[in-house]
């Protein structure tokens, strides 16, 4: 798919920006563009390596964590912690990609949960660095270097720069032969192998670009949201999320993750407000609902949402 569609994509939701005022959509515009841009960072790994992972949350809690923590015990810029953060996911995500190297499929994926369960239990356990199971409240500091930014407005814009970052690094693997060589890793690494492909230390690149990626978004989030728990940014429920957004927006298209992103917050706020707030015995009918949307999108348009836009 050409560039224009992506074009038109991020120029409306620049547009939004300046002529938009109801602060619930905007807030759906940053929603839509951050997580986005993690399932973008997911897409890296999983679409485009072949690494498909269900532990993505792990990377996403250490930058949530990141900026947290320094912002709240040593009062350091906001940009700093989604600095460190990053760097630590990026170590953190060389570490599992080395350690689970020669896993596949199954065997890889279950790698990946244990990782990011593991740090579940680390930082619902360490009281006195993270504050445990209670989760981190971070302090509103006004200012941009602070990230205490009242204005949805400009949110939408730091989001969106994520954004664009995060597609342009997926397109320079729709083209180049770093690109080319992780395609072919992903479809058959054997061969790969035997042409000479560096097939292990490419997949390890991929997951540690992926982590950094992918922390860079939690920080944000972290910092947008003003509460970190660890029960929800180190949880497999997360790891889905991002996951769905990229099969459904297109598995290895570097807009997919942005068109399921929009599909999977829409949809989902619009049936958590329908049937959301329905009796005890109802109240997960959105769920429901929601599984069953996403079912009959992936029966029907089985390559994603890009690969519908291609055939129509």
């Amino acid at each position: 798919m050409s560039a224009a569609p992506a074009a038109v994509f991020f120029a409306l939701a620049a547009l939004a920006s300046f002529v938009v005022r109801d602060a619930f959509l905007l807030d759906s515009l940053i929603l839509i563009l951050l997580w986005g841009s993690a399932a973008a960072a997911w897409n890296v790994a999983g679409g485009y390596a072949g690494q498909i992972s269900l532990g993505h949350s792990a990377f996403f809690g250490l930058g949530a964590y990141g900026a947290a923590v320094l912002g709240t015990r040593w009062d350091l810029s906001a940009w700093i912690g989604l600095a460190v953060g990053a760097v630590v996911a990026t170590a953190a995500g060389l570490v599992l990609g080395f350690l689970s190297n020669r896993l596949r499929g199954p065997y890889f994926v279950l790698a990946t949960i244990a990782f990011s369960q593991v740090l579940l239990i680390v930082a619902s356990r360490l009281r006195a660095f993270t504050a445990g199971s209670e989760g981190i409240p971070v302090p509103f500091r006004p200012g941009f270097w602070t990230l205490g930014l009242a204005d949805k407005r400009v949110w939408v814009w730091i989001v969106l720069v994520v954004a664009v970052l995060a597609y342009l690094l997926q397109r320079y693997l729709d083209v180049s032969r770093r690109g080319y060589q992780l395609a072919a890793v992903r479809e058959d690494e054997d061969a790969a192998l035997s042409l000479g492909v560096a097939a292990r230390r490419l997949k390890v690149a991929a997951i540690a670009v992926s982590a950094a990626l992918t922390a860079v978004t939690g920080a944000l989030w972290a910092q947008y949201v003003g509460f970190v728990d660890p029960f929800y940014v180190f949880s497999v429920d997360l790891s889905v999320r991002f996951a769905l957004a990229s099969i459904i927006g297109g598995l290895g298209t570097a807009l997919g993750p942005f068109l399921g992103a929009v599909l999977v917050t829409t949809v989902e706020t619009y049936l958590r407000a329908q049937f959301g707030g329905i009796g005890a015995g109802l109240v997960g009918i959105y769920l429901v609902v929601y599984g069953t949307a996403l079912i009959v999108m992936v029966r029907f348009a089985p390559q994603g949402l890009v690969g519908w836009l291609r055939r129509s």
